[in-house]
Parts: C-alpha cells; structure tokens; sequence
C-alpha cells in the first residue's frame, strides 16, 4: 500500500510505500509542541518527493541533526530528513497525510524536552 501527503498549499507532495501507522509518535520538545507534529518515521527508500523540491527549505535546531523540511510558500512542514542507528529515514507529520483518521491512530508520548 502507499499513501500521500502534501502541504496546505499542495505545492510539496509525497508518498509513502507501506502502511498507515496505527501509531505514532507524539513529542514535547519545543518544536513539535509548538507546531503540533504527529510524526511517523520511515526508511528514507520508501519515501518518495513527488512534487515540490525547490518549494522546500530546511531548519535545524538543537544537535542540528534532523533537517526539519518546510514548504516556503505556505510554511507547513510535512516530513523531515534524518538518520536513525546510521540508516537514512524521513520524518512524516502524519498531519498532513489527509486519508489518515487522526482519533484512531494511537499517540506514543515522547519527552523530547529532556533530550
């Protein structure tokens, strides 16, 4: 199965080779509070930019190791570029995926504050 996401403006679109999460993570550190990320983490091969790439630009904070991706027109952020134990993945804001049921997906509390 595949699904797709995209920001508001739909000018960044991508889809994703698997699954809908039943789960996902749901993180306190000052970014993710503040934007209301419901994030997904998927190896980088089943992530695929549809359209969009010169739409995106990028933010780091903290250790400066996620490339937090945002749409430059309408400023929504819908995945992110990272590693995980040395293998390249992406970050989906499960958000802006619009086939998924957001009240049925379960939430994974995260204390990224303390990171």
């Amino acid at each position: 199965m595949t699904y797709q996401g995209s920001c508001h403006c739909g000018a960044v679109e991508f889809s994703v080779e698997g699954d809908l999460p039943s789960e996902v993570m749901e993180c306190n550190c000052s970014h993710c509070r503040r934007k209301g990320f419901l994030l997904t983490f998927v190896p980088a091969g089943q992530f695929t930019l549809i359209s969009g790439a010169e739409k995106l630009s990028g933010y780091r904070f903290n250790a400066h190791v996620i490339e937090h991706r945002f749409c430059a027109v309408c400023g929504t952020q819908p995945f992110a570029e990272g590693e995980q134990n040395g293998q390249p993945v992406r970050a989906i804001n499960i958000r802006c995926v619009a086939e998924a049921d957001l009240d049925r997906i379960k939430r994974m509390p995260v204390d990224g504050a303390s990171f």
